[in-house]
């Protein structure tokens, strides 16, 4: 049975590792979303080579270029609509954008973010977390809204912090957690099992319920 593949345009700032992750998964006839555009506002980001590399197609899009974030953000949504984009996933695209762009993508665009949020919004996530003395982190992938990592979550993944951890050590072992969470969450809502009511998701899937996690081990 050919199941219908939600068009996604996949936005970079560097090497991408999440846009590698999602576009491995989409090789997969039964993913429900096609990468139909890597676009990037870095020209030099490395994700846009590797993505090349794999016949998928690419864009750069300098925001330097650009007076101000309006004109970048109509030349970026041109882009979009040439490829006939369905829907945006942000891969560590690190540009803010306006509210107007955010609105028109609404329940349209997700991120990726390297924190349970709603703590550590922002950068230097892993930093703030130790400096914090938390013993469990994560990542979280959610529908974007103007205010910056704030929007109905899809889902989350949670790792434990170790004793002995320092930010590059944290750091790799969420984004590991990242590499699988990202895929699976934008399975679910090209897949059409996430439905947003009001500001929260509701989700129509059934997965099995793990086990809890303890940091330190009981």
């Amino acid at each position: 049975m050919t199941i219908k593949k939600v068009r996604t345009a996949i936005l970079i700032s560097g090497r991408g590792s999440n846009m590698q992750a999602l576009a491995d998964a989409a090789r997969d006839d039964d993913y429900p979303a096609e990468i139909v555009l890597i676009a990037s506002n870095r020209p030099d980001a490395a994700g846009l080579e590797w993505a090349k590399a794999r016949g998928l197609p690419t864009l750069a899009i300098d925001h330097k270029n650009y007076a101000n974030r309006e004109a970048f953000e109509e030349a970026l949504q041109n882009a979009l609509a040439s490829a006939k984009t369905e829907l945006v996933a942000l891969a560590g695209f690190m540009r803010l954008m306006t509210a107007d762009f955010v609105e028109h993508w609404r329940d349209r665009m997700i991120n990726i973010h390297p924190s349970l949020l709603p703590s550590f919004k922002g950068l230097h996530t892993h930093e703030r977390a130790l400096d914090a003395g938390v013993k469990i982190a994560g990542c979280t992938v959610h529908f974007v809204r103007p205010k910056m990592d704030e929007g109905p979550i899809i889902g989350q993944a949670a790792v434990p912090v170790l004793s002995g951890d320092d930010p590059d050590t944290l750091a790799a072992r969420v984004l590991a957690a990242e590499h699988r969470l990202y895929p699976a969450s934008l399975k679910l809502v090209t897949g059409g099992q996430v439905r947003v009511e009001g500001e929260k998701t509701v989700i129509f899937h059934n997965s099995n319920v793990s086990s809890p996690i303890y940091s330190p081990g009981l």
